[in-house]
């Protein structure tokens, strides 16, 4: 019988901070398609992958850190945990939470929420709390209810999130054999960066587990790390918080990152960088993906993409390197920006053509003879 996939507490068990007591609340997140980009590899000359996240159980990366969080939160007795978010968080959290038979609490800024991302939380019953503030204003509160009451904060801040994240670069690792020469990634929040880092200094060295064992080296080397924040949000790039950040790629709309240190780390760790692109650039990536590559993406997870073309066409691009970009949210998360991206290539193209009943027409209008 083929291998059921067992999300990845259990098949990184090893290498994460569980024991055989642990309670382990999964949802089969990870093993998530590493898929050949033959679009963006002819564009640019090099080997590009695509890291698929969008096809975790809730339409994003954040799945992999949630059941870690959901899992320690019931190992240590939790009945209720709290986060800050401006849509996928939200959606992980509420359905972790539900598999394990915890009150989820949501906290929202104000406005620009993807309605495909705060209809998962409302599907799963978890109480949202808007503030009249931002997500950095969300995240605050959210620490000091975790501080002063009796529930567990589930953001990237909390250490076990970082740890089911860098499953993610042991699955490109064990799915090209090696890691790849450069590992891109969208910048929110910073804990996708950090952990993809980490996962594969891990992967790459001696490693040895909670338990005292001793794990071989895996991978021969890690990867340079490249990261890309939205312009109108990009507080690592200017050196400084945003204090009201602006992008339509509201998954990565953050002014003050949790993992700022950690992610800066790993860019000069790694002999990265960490840049901007703007929200045009991010929109035409997005549609290059889709149309091109068939992948499609929210425009967040489109930020890493945008930075590779922008990087390709000022010739800085590495002739002939593997690269993985993590493309971390489904499309079907914020679905409105695809159609305009469509639309910018052509005016009329969420418009159906309208023929007559009947093949000859349907064939006309397809060109065909």
């Amino acid at each position: 019988m083929a291998h059921q996939w067992q999300g990845v507490i259990n098949e990184y068990r090893d290498r994460l901070p569980v024991t055989d007591s642990t309670p382990v609340v999964s949802m089969g997140e990870g093993g998530t398609p590493l898929i050949r980009a033959r679009a963006l590899s002819e564009l640019t000359g090099c080997e590009v992958w695509v890291k698929f996240e969008g096809m975790n159980p809730t339409g994003s990366f954040k799945d992999r850190g949630m059941t870690m969080a959901i899992t320690k939160a019931k190992e240590e007795g939790a009945k209720a945990v709290v986060c800050a978010s401006t849509g996928n968080t939200s959606a992980s959290a509420a359905a972790y939470a539900k598999q394990a038979g915890m009150r989820c609490a949501v906290l929202v800024p104000e406005g620009k929420i993807s309605m495909g991302k705060m209809a998962q939380a409302v599907a799963h019953g978890a109480d949202i709390i808007q503030i009249n503030g931002n997500f950095d204003n969300c995240l605050e509160v959210a620490r000091k209810l975790s501080e002063s009451y009796p529930v567990f904060l589930v953001n990237s801040v909390n250490p076990y999130r970082i740890q089911g994240q860098k499953t993610g670069a042991f699955e490109v690792v064990d799915a090209l054999g090696d890691a790849p020469d450069l590992h891109i990634l969208p910048v929110g929040n910073a804990g996708n960066i950090t952990a993809y880092w980490k996962g594969y200094q891990e992967y790459a060295a001696e490693f040895t587990n909670d338990q005292g064992d001793v794990l071989p080296a895996v991978a021969t080397k890690t990867p340079t790390m490249w990261g890309f924040q939205a312009e109108g949000s990009a507080p690592l790039v200017a050196g400084h918080p945003i204090d009201d950040p602006d992008t339509v790629a509201t998954a990565i709309r953050i002014g003050n990152p949790a993992s700022w240190d950690t992610a800066i780390a790993a860019r000069d760790d790694s002999g990265g960088l960490i840049e901007a692109v703007s929200d045009t650039e991010i929109i035409a990536a997005q549609r290059f993906l889709s149309s091109r590559d068939g992948v499609f993406v929210e425009p967040g997870s489109a930020a890493g993409v945008a930075g590779l073309i922008k990087k390709h066409e000022q010739g800085q691009v590495p002739a002939g390197a593997r690269i993985v970009i993590t493309v971390t949210g489904h499309g079907l998360k914020d679905p409105q920006w695809a159609v305009k991206g469509a639309e910018a290539e052509d005016p009329h193209a969420a418009e159906p053509v309208r023929v007559d009943f009947d093949v000859v027409s349907v064939a006309s209008a397809l060109g065909l003879e």
